[in-house]
């Protein structure tokens, strides 16, 4: 990142960067004592109500080390990097006014002598990203500062409260926050600074072992940070960007549907049969009503589900194919056009990263497979295998002669082919219903499928209504939660 000396002489036209970059570092209080450093020395402000002089900072890069920003007295609101008089905000307000400065550097100051650390994080916003979204106009230099201040101020709660093992304050009143907007570089810079006050004793924040046992944890998860951004760029994007990502979502959820509540119909025919034969007899009977997919995916060469997860592997790659190749292509088209947002908002993703299409995909794959491993489950115990030996055993004297040879009457058609074309067995000297029970434990049967299926599109009707119902109910405690923010404003305005 570049310092351009000018101020919102923003970069355009990178179209390979991330939308916004989110570093998180954090100094401890010995440190900055060590060294004679004050928290409250990032912030300052002049009695006349004036901007701070930047004094020697013409040459700083804006996202240098937190230990070095306490040696530039006034970093935060330095004159060559805001527009505002007072660009210092916190929690309550949008504009800190001297007095409000003056009590942040007592609650600082609090901090640092409770032993605690200060945590910064540094939003840097791409130009083009701004541009999209109607938050920055590249030819007038304007930024929406009220609103990008807004969406700091949620995100500022989601990492003072999940960030840690337990929320940084014992009470609301026991961190203290701000923020300012940098104008000064190629991409806007967003920082945000907190700190507990009060003494931390609780157990759980504090390191137990190690180099610094005994001292408040610093380090914010990476998941939680990464929770942050998708958080932050969800409540900076425009009406028509969060339509359209919404559009491909819904669009994406609606061929998952299809593909979900068509595939029992289309795995479960004479078709897939044999396919299906080979997947039950592959399953680890030790494992028979636990049989799942697991961490691992369904290409993976190891564990004891492997080779079944493999072979379902194939069978979807083959349902995928044939009878539901519509939908599928839709589902992956619409999946990669949303990776291409992604790499809109979150730069070129690295080589070990899994694109977001993927994911949807495996995820998907792993469901319709579960769901056959689950009504797969009552079948008998006794393997494919075996049950073909006894019933060749048990049919053994119906074997017909003819002119080419001996033919097996008995042998069970795994193909549509076959089950048209083979001659009705003599069963004349066995026992029908012992027949009868061996035949209902083959998965391959009509009969059994038809009973699969049925209970297959049992679940997915369960599933489907407790969705719905449950959207329902976020959409009831959003409704209700935005009455009560509209109830409170009224009412301040009062």
């Amino acid at each position: 990142m570049a310092k351009t000396g000018e101020i919102a002489a923003f970069a355009l036209g990178e179209k390979k960067t991330a939308m916004v970059n989110l570093p998180a570092q954090f100094v401890t209080s010995s440190t900055a004592d060590m060294k004679g450093q004050k928290y409250s020395d990032l912030v300052d402000y002049a009695d006349n109500s004036e901007k701070t002089s930047d004094l020697n900072n013409e040459s700083m890069n804006d996202l240098i080390d937190l230990k070095e920003q306490f040696s530039k007295l006034g970093y935060a609101n330095r004159n060559s990097a805001v527009t505002e008089t007072h660009p210092i905000f916190g929690s309550d307000k949008l504009n800190y006014d001297n007095h409000d400065i003056s009590v942040l550097r007592k609650d600082l100051d609090e901090a640092q002598k409770n032993g605690n650390n200060i945590h910064e994080l540094a939003f840097s916003i791409r130009g083009d990203w701004l541009v999209k979204n109607n938050l920055y106009d590249p030819e007038t230099r304007i930024i929406d500062q009220n609103k990008l201040k807004h969406a700091e101020q949620e995100v500022a709660k989601t990492l003072i409260n999940k960030g840690f093992n337990l929320p940084l304050g014992e009470n609301e009143n026991d961190v203290v926050w701000f923020g300012v907007i940098h104008q000064d570089t190629d991409h806007l810079n967003m920082h945000l600074w907190f700190a507990k006050k009060s003494q931390e004793t609780r157990p759980e924040m504090i390191k137990q072992e190690g180099k610094y046992k005994g001292q408040p944890i610093g380090v914010i998860p990476l998941e939680l940070i990464e929770q942050a951004k998708r958080q932050f760029r969800k409540k900076l994007m425009s009406s028509q960007e969060l339509r359209r990502h919404q559009e491909i979502l819904k669009g994406v959820g609606g061929f998952k549907k299809g593909i979900v509540e068509a595939a029992p119909d289309n795995l479960l025919n004479d078709r897939h049969a044999k396919a299906i034969k080979q997947i039950y007899a592959a399953l680890p009977q030790d494992m028979k009503g636990r049989w799942q997919v697991g961490n691992s995916n369904l290409t993976a060469e190891r564990g004891k589900m492997a080779k079944a997860n493999q072979l379902t592997n194939q069978l979807l790659d083959d349902l995928f194919a044939n009878e539901l190749k519509p939908e599928y292509e839709g589902f992956k088209s619409l999946a990669q056009e949303y990776d291409a947002i992604n790499i809109e908002d979150q730069g070129v993703m690295h080589k070990v990263q899994r694109k977001w299409s993927e994911n949807k995909e495996e995820e998907l794959r792993k469901r319709l497979a579960n769901q056959l491993y689950k009504h797969l489950a009552p079948i008998e115990d006794t393997s494919l295998k075996d049950i073909d030996q006894q019933m060749s055993e048990m049919l053994g004297p119906a074997k017909q002669v003819d002119k080419g040879g001996i033919t097996d009457k008995t042998k069970i058609p795994s193909s549509p082919e076959e089950i048209k074309s083979a001659p009705k067995p003599l069963l004349d000297n066995v026992n029908p219903n012992a027949t009868k029970h061996i035949v209902d434990q083959m998965p391959l049967r009509g009969g059994s499928f038809n009973k699969i299926s049925r209970l297959w599109r049992q679940d997915i009707r369960a599933e489907t209504n407790a969705e719905r119902q449950f959207l329902r109910n976020q959409k009831k405690v959003e409704q209700e939660k935005a009455n009560e923010e509209y109830e409170s404003e009224i009412s301040r305005r009062l």
